[in-house]
């Protein structure tokens, strides 16, 4: 879902459309940041002969995402439907004697989850978009049923994160020093160490997208974000001096993202 600086030297990468996109906005003090999302990432969709491994096994074959004893829930990833891979999909929730799949969502590059006890929602990541330099998330908010059965509520899509932190990212420089705001926020202060390709690109050196993850270590999600930087002479982004931002996130009575306070990761 990018347009590309150059063709990738893995077969993952050169099938997804590896690329630049714009999300600039308008009205601030410093230039914004650009995303490489130039749209949203096709949902999640299982291969016909893994759904019909899934469909017709008699055993699924799990290795565990989390395990909350107090609470009666567990989270399992599907890595075979009898003796058939599952080539990285399937997720199983288990809430008391209840056992809800969801045979199209990803269990690659260890998704994670957690949940909170106090609403009962139960926060899923999953790998959106993965390869060299890339790591990409999509964070699900999962609800229960009276009767046990989990079902998404919410979804929050990677490039609607992107897009609201173009509107709110902001970068400086000076010489080699590079500044990150969240609107006229100071965030972060970076020294640049790469001196061999060129010094940073002039039209548009800050970038995001290529790397969106999520800590579920607590209750309420936190979103991380490290923005890449684009160099005269590179064809790639670097990330080799940059701070990884976060913020918790949260869902909207109306069902809209909201990203919290950003700071620079300690």
């Amino acid at each position: 879902m990018r347009k590309t600086f150059v063709m990738a030297a893995a077969a993952m990468m050169a099938a997804m459309s590896v690329g630049l996109g714009s999300c600039k906005g308008g009205g601030a003090a410093y230039p914004h940041v650009e995303g490489t999302l130039d749209g949203p990432l096709p949902a999640d969709s299982a291969p016909a002969p893994v759904l019909e491994a899934l469909a017709q096994a008699q055993r699924y074959h799990q290795y565990e995402i989390m395990s909350d004893t107090a609470n009666q829930l567990s989270v399992e990833a599907i890595a075979e439907a009898d003796t058939v891979s599952t080539q990285g999909y399937g997720i199983t929730v288990v809430k008391g004697a209840t056992s809800t799949t969801f045979r199209h969502l990803r269990n690659t590059r260890q998704p994670k989850a957690c949940y909170d006890a106090q609403t009962g929602v139960l926060w899923l990541a999953t790998s959106a978009m993965e390869g060299t330099g890339v790591a990409v998330e999509r964070l699900f908010q999962i609800c229960f049923s009276d009767a046990d059965s989990a079902s998404v509520a919410y979804v929050v899509e990677p490039f609607d994160v992107q897009q609201q932190l173009c509107q709110r990212l902001g970068y400086s420089i000076d010489g080699q020093q590079l500044s990150l705001y969240d609107g006229q926020r100071l965030l972060a202060q970076v020294t640049n160490t790469v001196t061999d390709m060129g010094g940073f690109d002039s039209e548009q050196p800050v970038w995001i997208g290529e790397q969106l993850q999520f800590d579920l270590s607590a209750a309420t999600p936190r979103l991380l974000v490290t923005p890449g930087v684009k160099f005269t002479t590179g064809l790639v982004l670097t990330y080799d001096d940059m701070p990884t931002l976060t913020a918790p996130v949260t869902i909207g009575s109306d069902g809209r993202v909201n990203i919290g306070q950003l700071e620079a990761e300690e």
